[in-house]
């Protein structure tokens, strides 16, 4: 085995480093909060009451001025009426009193016959001897006295006594008259609002409700005091309702808010004790710097951190040995991108407030789209967009810049989703320009929504400050690429695509020497990346590996049957155990070719392991059947090691269906599945598969992908008769 040069030496120590992660997260933790100190660090102000202010002060934050809140409060309570409740069954009672007041006198009456009648037959039933005075009628007085019997005292005491009396004098038919125009009137005035200030008005009202009334002179009068005595107060001061409808004014005024930069007081302008309160409210007074803003940004980093554990350790990275690798590529290109954005944020001293507008903060997402992953480089435009937002608060410490971040999280975004899993250089360079797009349509709608008025020189300088920040993230991805490409021995896309360049010099190579294992190494190419990308494996890694698995074959072609054109084969006037080491050496022979030409760990890996410690079937019957002693089955295997990824063991597979299918005669879809799933299950039962993380559902479907590719190549084709094929090549 070839020693690893002093870069892989270094890498594969940091990958050994258990804690590593754990320090790179408090160093990114740490970093961040030494960024945005200063911009949640309260400002100290010297501030006096009634004096001048020496500086135009605006609010830190939002909040809600309680004191304001309460006086405007009381202001809309006392604006609130009182409440008058209408009793509306007050005209229903003082009906039914009225009513009940006749019905007594008639009542009264009758008893006062009846009485009348007991003592006159008493009289008749006497002696004429004893006969005196014939017995008289009761007399007003003694009717009165019988009715106070029947009425409430308080009811008494309040209608006169003449009145009563001149009602029970009354004849029966006067008397019903007069109570059917009392409770007509009463009724009609009843319903009506009575409140205490208008009664008086109310009883002449009932009053005039009588005077066409047809009866009797001597029973006007009693007529209109009992309807005057039946009309009361019917509208009432409602405590409840008056109370109910005070608070509801109260809950209707909005809270009175400070605004988050609204200005408190302008510079010059006198510091009132109003103005000063306010600046109580919002802690600008006190000298001591209060502990709730850092607080505050370490929950924020602490939800920002929590956020990138979550993705490093949740299936977003390769595998567990490249943790640490692709954490640290991550926490450089973060920490890179927050510096720049906190160096250009000083500007904003210049009294320009929008130069954020310029930071290439897509340069941060898009390189981690290209040297991680597509999710881990989303994560990272969001926390870029918080991180702005703070950052370019454009001077007001505590406060949130909701357009910058706006702006950060768009154009970062729009980097990550443009550029796809085939990236070139120029592909880069297309985001970049993609990413000016979306920046300027960002930018336009900020304004839109802000509904200010901005003049041509500001939409201009917009606009350019959008195009830049596209294309300096463009070209600060292309310039940085290689850096870590180079530093971190990383295989990125960008690699992938330029490995798989027809002209490099190995390929070139494999095409002039050995070109049936070229060709055979383009087939498996394509087998192999639909099956890797089917089964949620690197695709690409597949394709370019398979161009370069077979290099080995280089160093003797011809011991390869694909490169046996119209010659004989060389293994049949060998012994099996050398045929054997020669077919076997291709593969460590050409690792060994891949390393000195410094090709990525991966595709090395592939080469080294495509064949596992599979056995040579043909070449052990051969020896077995030469031989007379005993031979081992171990004497004929691959040295391996087994496969240890998904696309080597993809790779494998294709390598020898490829083979396999290609040696049959006549490939009909029923043999090329029977032959795909032999070979499948040869290798599972062989345990090649042993040291890598396939499942046996992932074989199934990569089994199944096989065999799609595979009738796709070898398809039927149509037998043109003779002489339609002279036809058509006399007409060619």
């Amino acid at each position: 085995m070839r020693k690893p040069n002093k870069l892989q030496h270094k890498l594969s120590i940091l990958k050994s480093y258990q804690s590593l992660h754990i320090l790179i997260y408090i160093l990114l933790a740490g970093i961040m909060f030494l960024v945005m100190f200063s911009n949640v660090k309260p400002d100290v102000l010297q501030i006096e009451a009634l004096k001048p202010s020496e500086q135009t002060i605006r609010s830190p934050l939002t909040i809600e001025d309680k004191v304001a809140t309460k006086t405007k409060q009381d202001a809309a309570a006392k604006e609130v009426e009182d409440v008058f409740t209408l009793k509306s069954d007050y005209a229903d009672n003082q009906v039914d009193l009225v009513i009940s007041i006749f019905d007594s006198i008639d009542e009264t009456n009758n008893e006062a016959m009846d009485i009348h009648k007991s003592k006159v037959k008493e009289w008749e039933n006497l002696s004429e001897d004893d006969r005196g005075e014939e017995p008289k009628q009761l007399t007003a007085s003694e009717k009165l006295q019988i009715l106070k019997t029947k009425l409430p005292q308080d009811l008494t005491d309040r209608i006169q006594n003449d009145v009563l009396t001149a009602l029970l004098t009354a004849s029966p038919n006067q008397l019903s008259r007069t109570k059917d125009a009392v409770i007509t009137a009463v009724n009609n005035v009843m319903n009506t609002r009575i409140p205490a200030s208008e009664v008086e008005t109310a009883k002449n009202k009932v009053v005039e409700e009588l005077r066409y009334s047809s009866v009797d002179t001597a029973l006007r009068e009693p007529m209109r005091e009992m309807a005057r005595f039946a009309v009361v107060q019917n509208v009432y001061y409602d405590v409840e309702a008056t109370e109910e409808k005070r608070q509801q004014a109260i809950e209707a005024v909005e809270p009175v808010k400070i605004l988050q930069g609204q200005i408190i007081v302008e510079e010059g302008h006198l510091i009132t004790r109003d103005i000063y309160r306010q600046l109580e409210l919002l802690g600008m007074t006190n000298t001591n710097n209060p502990i709730q803003p850092f607080i505050g940004l370490l929950l924020i980093i602490l939800l920002i951190i929590t956020g990138i554990i979550y993705h490093f350790h949740n299936e977003m990275i390769p595998t567990d040995r490249h943790r640490n690798i692709y954490l640290l590529i991550f926490a450089i290109i973060f920490t890179i991108t927050i510096l720049l954005m906190k160096g250009i944020s000083l500007f904003q001293q210049i009294d320009y407030s929008d130069i954020g507008y310029i930071v290439p903060v897509a340069m941060g997402a898009m390189l981690i789209k290209l040297l991680i992953n597509e999710k881990v480089a989303i994560l990272s435009s969001m926390v870029f967009a918080v991180c702005g937002s703070l950052i370019f608060n454009e001077g007001v410490t505590g406060t949130l810049n909701f357009s910058a971040g706006i702006y950060f999280l768009f154009g970062s975004l729009a980097g990550v989703l443009f550029l796809s899993k085939h990236n070139r250089r120029g592909k880069i360079l297309q985001a970049g320009l993609f990413v000016a797009l979306i920046n300027i349509l960002v930018i336009f709608s900020i304004m839109l929504l802000q509904n200010g008025s901005y003049s041509s020189l500001d939409y201009g300088s917009s606009i350019i400050m959008a195009v830049l920040s596209g294309v300096i993230a463009a070209v600060l991805t292309i310039g940085l690429l290689p850096f870590f490409e180079a530093g971190f021995n990383i295989l990125s896309t960008m690699k992938l695509i330029e490995l798989s360049n027809p002209n490099h010099p190995l390929l070139r190579k494999i095409l002039t020497e050995a070109p049936g294992t070229y060709h055979h190494s383009v087939m498996v190419a394509n087998l192999s990346e639909s099956a890797c990308e089917a089964i949620g494996a690197n695709g690409l890694l597949a394709r370019v590996s398979s161009y370069y698995h077979d290099i080995g074959k280089t160093k003797r072609p011809h011991f390869f049957i694909e490169n046996q054109m119209n010659i004989e084969n060389p293994h049949d006037k060998i012994a099996p155990q050398l045929s054997k080491t020669i077919i076997t050496a291709h593969a460590t022979d050409g690792a060994e070719t891949l390393r000195k030409f410094k090709m990525p760990k991966e595709i090395v890996d592939i080469a080294e392991q495509h064949h596992g410690t599979t056995l040579l079937k043909y070449f052990f019957h051969k020896a077995k059947q030469q031989s007379e002693r005993d031979i081992l089955e171990s004497d004929f295997r691959y040295v391996g090691p087994k496969a240890q990824t998904k696309e080597a063991a993809v790779i494998g597979i294709a390598d020898s269906v490829e083979a396999a299918v290609r040696s049959l005669s006549n490939p009909t879809p029923h043999k090329i599945e029977s032959l795909v799933n032999s070979i499948i299950a040869d290798r599972l039962q062989d345990g090649q598969f042993d040291e890598c993380d396939i499942t046996l559902k992932e074989l199934d479907v990569v089994a199944k992908t096989l065999c799609e590719s595979l009738k796709g190549i070898f398809h039927s084709r149509i037998e043109y008769p003779a002489e339609t094929t002279k036809q058509k090549v006399k007409e060619a």
